[in-house]
């Protein structure tokens, strides 16, 4: 399954990337989100409670992430477990780039899953990530005290 989306946040890019990079923020931001912390340089281990609508597995793994040029993009994968339901897995790309006192981000993401959760069907799976990627960037923007405005998908 491919993700994707842009928006444009009210703050400067370096305020972004800080705020990408703080474990604080990121538990306030990820939906679920029980436990994130770094476990090295370059990698984060985390905890998150999926709400899949007929169930709500905790996956507890890694993020690693690659490709990183400071303040202006990064690759996170990750891969976690969650009990009984299987295995779900993605990366994502991350771009910032300056629009005007603003920041643009854009991301691409992929994701699956394997096990018993893909018996839950793509559409349930599709919709619960759209919905923990759109409560991120709202969360995101509440914690950085910076307006998020989701734009068009080029």
């Amino acid at each position: 399954m491919d993700f994707g989306g842009r928006y444009r946040i009210a703050a400067p890019r370096a305020a972004v990337w800080a705020a990408l990079n703080d474990t604080a923020v990121l538990k306030a931001t990820i939906p679920g989100c029980h436990r994130i912390e770094w476990a090295g340089e370059t990698a984060l281990d985390l905890e998150i409670k999926v709400n899949l609508g007929v169930a709500h597995p905790v996956f507890k793994g890694e993020l690693l992430l690659s490709d990183i040029v400071p303040a202006t993009r990064y690759t996170l994968a990750g891969r976690g477990k969650g009990g009984l339901l299987g295995l779900a897995e993605g990366s994502a790309d991350i771009a910032l780039a300056d629009d005007g006192e603003a920041t643009l981000l854009v991301f691409t993401a992929k994701g699956g899953a394997s096990g018993q959760i893909m018996r839950l069907g793509k559409a349930i799976i599709g919709n619960s990530a759209q919905k923990v990627i759109d409560g991120f960037f709202e969360r995101f923007g509440e914690v950085m005290g910076a307006p998020v405005t989701a734009l068009p998908v080029e």
